[in-house]
């Protein structure tokens, strides 16, 4: 799998990313074993995990799985912290519990380092530079190597960018902004993608495939155990089952027809050569799912096929985006 630089930093990571949400909840450690061999043996190195995921199970399980199935030196482990399981504050981006909770994460991970450190949200109650300047303590103190944010919007990630540079004595540029992004999500577009693109920092899209919409399995119908049969989870899918989800899942799937490959592969061909992309963060369950992601390394969209997905997915910009002069 072919490497690419993850903004304007040296940090190298694969075209594709393996995506943790799910280990210790849904995927047992034999499963994951199975799922990090192949995606290593095909070149894979970028892992993306958080402390919230599993309350910390899915950080645990890669640690077992570090060195003893594969080499630690040869991963890009990207995990996050932020996220708070209280209904009163979700996000807590102060220094305190942002390095306390990256202690916990190398302790969970079993190793002394991470190569990519990111703020899962922005914290509306801690002053951005508090958050910062922990990003610059974890970097100076060799327990981080790059750092990144996640979900945040665009004049939130300008901000954050530019204070890095700015500041005197700040070490940290930032190297990555995690959101999510598909055909079926396309609103980092209007601000992030820009601030991005101008800043140096790349982005690593998240739910590529639309939640799992835009693979087609529910084209005809909720499957049963699908994410959007779940008592729990059913919300997370709905949004993108509507009627514009529908039309550009079909034209997903005649694409796919017309290339002779499967509705999943368009969908990751699409997102992976965007502009500004690194890496999208696929979150395979089986090894079925993961090999079929991986098979994109070698699929090339016509650039017709990309016309025609951009032209029935594209988002609504009005004033004041880019589109303003023709209003």
């Amino acid at each position: 799998m072919d490497l690419r630089h993850l903004g304007h930093t040296g940090l190298r990571v694969s075209r594709l990313g393996l995506g943790t949400l799910r280990w210790a909840r849904d995927t047992e450690e034999q499963d994951a074993a199975e799922l990090l061999k192949m995606f290593w043996e095909a070149g894979g190195t970028l892992l993306d995990t958080a402390d919230v995921y599993a309350d910390g199970g899915a950080e645990y399980l890669l640690g077992r799985l570090l060195d003893s199935l594969v080499p630690r030196s040869e991963l890009v482990i990207a995990t996050k912290a932020g996220s708070v399981p209280d209904p009163d504050r979700r996000f807590d981006g102060s220094r305190g519990h942002l390095l306390a909770a990256l202690d916990a994460s190398l302790e969970r991970l079993g190793t002394d380092y991470v190569d990519l450190w990111q703020v899962h949200a922005f914290d509306p109650m801690t002053p951005l530079e508090e958050t910062l300047q922990a990003l610059d303590i974890a970097v100076s103190s060799g327990r981080v190597r790059y750092a990144g944010v996640s979900n945040f919007c665009g004049w939130q990630l300008a901000k954050a960018a530019t204070w890095q540079l700015g500041v005197p004595g700040a070490r940290t540029r930032l190297a990555s902004t995690q959101m999510e992004y598909s055909l079926l999500q396309r609103g980092v577009e209007r601000e992030v993608l820009p601030a991005a693109l101008d800043l140096g920092v790349g982005l690593l899209p998240s739910s590529p495939l639309g939640r799992g919409v835009l693979t087609g399995k529910y084209r005809h119908g909720t499957p049963p155990g699908s994410r959007g049969a779940s008592t729990t989870l059913a919300g997370f899918v709905a949004p993108y089952l509507d009627g514009a989800g529908r039309r550009v899942v079909d034209a997903v799937a005649t694409a796919a027809d017309g290339l002779a490959v499967t509705p999943a592969q368009v969908a990751l061909a699409w997102i992976r050569d965007r502009p500004g992309v690194a890496a999208p963060i696929v979150g395979a369950r089986t090894a079925h799912q993961l090999h079929e992601a991986l098979s994109v390394e070698d699929l090339r969209l016509p650039d017709e096929i990309c016309r025609a997905l951009d032209d029935i997915s594209a988002p609504v910009h009005q004033y004041p985006d880019h589109e303003w002069s023709s209003l």
